[in-house]
């Protein structure tokens, strides 16, 4: 018998799978990083995360936006004015790459050292 507290495990293993298959993508971690604290607008996201395309750009925005990871703003003004700034768990995701990162600087050397092994 599958209890609820099965049932909710199931379910959130399932939407931790389909979030990390969203966001596991160079661009969504490089928004992530370069909103950090800030609230920026598209053009100065677009401007900062170096080599985007207005297209990548749009559809990694709403793809964090839909998984509750980017609020965005829209002001109305002439011509629209629309900020994004990362929410609570956009700010805990950030965290866990922030570790990624580290992890990755922490084990540079053993990472290359097993890469030129590997490649000959």
């Amino acid at each position: 018998m599958v209890t609820k507290q099965d049932a909710d495990l199931s379910r959130a293993d399932s939407l931790a799978r389909e979030i990390f298959s969203d966001v596991a993508n160079k661009w969504a971690f490089l928004i992530i990083e370069t909103l950090g604290e800030r609230t920026l607008r598209f053009s100065e996201l677009r401007d900062e995360v170096d080599g985007i395309s207005h297209k990548m750009l749009t559809q990694n925005l709403r793809m964090l936006e839909r998984n509750g990871l980017v609020e965005r703003e829209v002001y109305p003004t002439v011509p629209p004015r629309v900020e994004y700034t990362l929410t609570a768990p956009g700010q805990g995701l950030r965290a866990t790459v922030d570790s990624m990162c580290g992890w990755t600087q922490r084990y540079l050397e053993d990472i290359e050292t097993a890469r030129h092994r590997f490649d000959g």
